[in-house]
C-alpha cells in the first residue's frame, strides 16, 4: 500500500494526466518491470492450472493448483514484508526478481514431478511479499498528488491487461508445453531486475539500523497501524471484502467451462472466463481515473463496491459463458473504479515511517482472501453446481459490501487522520533534515492540483 499542510481533501479540479505521470523516468521503469512480471506469472498460473484439471478432472484440485501461489502470504506474508522496510526498496525488488528467476529456471527441468513443481512455485512465490510492499512504498516517493491516484491505476490496469495475454498465452503454451510458460515467466523477472535496477534511483532505506528492533514486532506494528486506526481498517475491510468476491469467476473457470456442456470449445471458453475481470479493471481503472475528478471518484468508491458482487449474482441463472465474462468483467470494473481511490486514501492516512509494512498487510490480506475464496468456492462446486454456488456467494457479498459502506468513517475523522500522518511525516523530515519519505500530497505542494489519493493493493 512524499513545512506547510495545505487541504488534504480531494480536489474539485481534474484529474492528473496520463502524460504527467509517463514523465517521470523511474514510474516508466517500474511500470514496465511490473506488466514484464506479472504476464509472465500469469502464463504460468493458467498452464499449472489446466495442466492439474486435466490430469485430475477435479475442480478442488485445479483450484488448489490455482491458489498455491496465495499460500506465501498466509504464512508469512506480513514477516517477509517487514524486510522491505530495512534496506533500501530498489535493492529489494531486484533481489526478489532474482530469486525468483533462478527457482522458474529450476522448475522447468524436464520431467519433474507436479508436486514438486508446486512446491517450487510456493517457494518462488516466498519473494512476492517484500517485492510488492517495496514497490508500492516506492510508488509515493515517485509520484505526488494527484498523479499517485493516477499512476497507481495506471498499474492497476497495466497488471490486469497481463493477466488477460498472460492468461491466453498460458492457455495455449500448456497444450504443447508447460514448462515452456516457465521459462517465459523467468526471463520476464529478468527483465523486470535489470529495469528496476537501471531505471530507479537508490534511496536510503526508511527505517534506519538505530530503529531497527525485532522482526516480529516490526511486523505487529504494521498490523497495530492499519487494524488500529478506524479510516485504515475501514479501507481495509473495503478492498478485502471487494477481493473475496471478485476472483472467484477466475479461479473456477476450468471446471465452469468443461461443465458447460455448450457449443463452445472448452479451452476458449476458459480464457474467455479468466480474461474478462481483468479486461473490465482495465477499463474501469482507466476510465474512472482519468474521466472523473477526485471528489466524484471519493462519492462513487462505496456504491462500487458494492456493485462489484452484485454484477455476479445473475449466474444464479446458468448464463452462458459468454454471458458469465460479460458479468466478470462488470465486477471487474466496478473494483477498478473504487481501488485507486480507496489505495489514494490510504496513502494519505498512513505515516510513511509504516508505509511498507502497512502495504505488506493490506496485500497478504488480499492473496489471503483471494486464495481462501477460490479454495472455498471450488469444495462447493464440487458438491453443488458452479453457478449455485457464485450466486448464492456473490449475495452475500451484496449485504457484506452493504453493511462495510454504512461503518464508513465520517468526513471529519478521514480528515483528521490524514492531518496526523502529514505531521508525522513533517516531524520525520525534520529530524532526518530532509522532505518527508513517501510523497504524500501534502508534502510536495507543487506536485498536482489534485489532493488525493489505492489502499491496496
Amino acid at each position: 500500500m512524499e513545512a506547510t499542510v495545505p487541504d488534504e481533501r480531494p480536489s474539485a479540479e481534474g484529474p492528473a494526466t496520463f502524460r504527467e505521470v509517463f514523465a517521470q523516468r523511474e514510474f516508466r521503469a517500474v511500470f514496465a518491470a511490473g506488466a514484464l512480471s506479472w504476464i509472465g506469472d500469469y502464463v504460468a498460473k493458467a498452464a499449472v492450472t489446466l495442466l492439474v484439471y486435466q490430469q485430475t478432472e477435479s475442480v478442488a484440485l485445479s483450484a488448489a493448483a490455482f491458489a498455491v501461489s496465495f499460500l506465501p502470504w498466509l504464512l508469512g506474508g506480513p514477516l517477509l514484508a517487514a524486510l522491505a522496510e530495512r534496506y533500501p526498496y530498489r535493492r529489494v525488488m531486484v533481489a526478489c526478481d532474482v530469486i525468483r528467476m533462478a527457482l522458474m529456471l529450476l522448475i522447468a527441468i524436464p520431467n519433474l514431478p507436479v508436486q514438486a513443481v508446486l512446491m517450487l512455485i510456493f517457494a518462488a512465490t516466498l519473494a512476492n511479499p517484500p517485492s510488492q510492499a517495496a514497490k508500492s512504498a516506492l510508488m509515493p516517493q515517485i509520484l505526488t498528488g494527484d498523479r499517485l491516484v493516477v499512476g497507481l491505476s495506471l498499474n492497476s490496469s497495466v497488471g490486469q491487461a497481463a493477466q488477460v495475454l498472460g492468461y491466453l498465452l498460458g492457455t495455449a503454451v500448456a497444450a504443447f508445453n508447460p514448462a515452456l510458460a516457465l521459462l517465459i515467466n523467468a526471463a520476464t523477472f529478468a527483465a523486470s531486475a535489470l529495469l528496476v535496477r537501471f531505471g530507479v534511483r537508490d534511496r536510503a532505506p526508511v527505517m534506519t539500523s538505530a530503529h531497527r528492533s525485532h522482526l516480529l514486532r516490526e511486523t505487529t506494528q504494521g498490523f497495530q497501524i492499519v487494524f488500529g486506526t478506524p479510516v485504515l481498517r475501514a479501507i481495509a475491510v473495503l478492498v478485502f471484502s471487494a477481493m473475496l468476491f471478485s476472483i472467484v469467476p477466475e479461479g473456477l473457470a476450468a471446471g465452469w467451462a468443461n461443465q458447460d456442456g455448450g457449443d463452445m470449445d472448452e479451452g476458449l471458453a476458459q480464457a474467455l472466463i479468466m480474461a474478462a475481470n481483468p479486461v473490465g479493471f482495465i477499463l474501469g481503472g482507466l476510465l474512472v481515473s482519468r474521466l472523473l475528478g477526485p471528489s466524484r471518484r471519493l462519492a462513487l468508491m462505496r456504491p462500487l463496491a458494492v456493485l462489484a458482487p452484485l454484477a455476479l449474482v445473475p449466474a444464479l441463472f446458468n448464463p452462458a459463458p459468454p454471458v458469465v465474462a460479460l458479468l466478470a468483467a462488470l465486477c471487474g470494473f466496478a473494483v477498478a473504479g473504487m481501488l485507486p481511490m480507496a489505495n489514494g486514501l490510504f496513502v494519505q492516512a498512513l505515516p510513511a515511517e509504516f508505509r511498507a509494512r502497512a502495504f505488506g498487510v493490506m496485500a497478504t490480506g488480499v492473496q489471503v482472501i483471494q486464495g481462501v475464496a477460490v479454495l472455498a468456492t471450488g469444495l462447493l462446486a464440487d458438491r453443488f453446481s458452479i453457478p449455485l454456488v457464485v450466486g448464492v456467494w456473490s449475495a452475500a457479498g451484496v449485504l457484506l459490501m452493504l453493511v462495510a459502506s454504512l461503518r464508513w468513517p465520517d468526513r471529519q475523522t478521514v480528515d483528521s487522520t490524514i492531518a496526523a500522518a502529514v505531521a508525522a511525516n513533517a516531524e520525520q523530515a525534520a529530524k532526518q533534515g530532509d522532505r518527508p519519505s513517501g510523497g504524500t500530497p501534502a508534502a510536495d505542494p507543487q506536485a498536482g492540483t489534485g489532493r488525493r489519493r489505492h489502499a491496496l493493493s
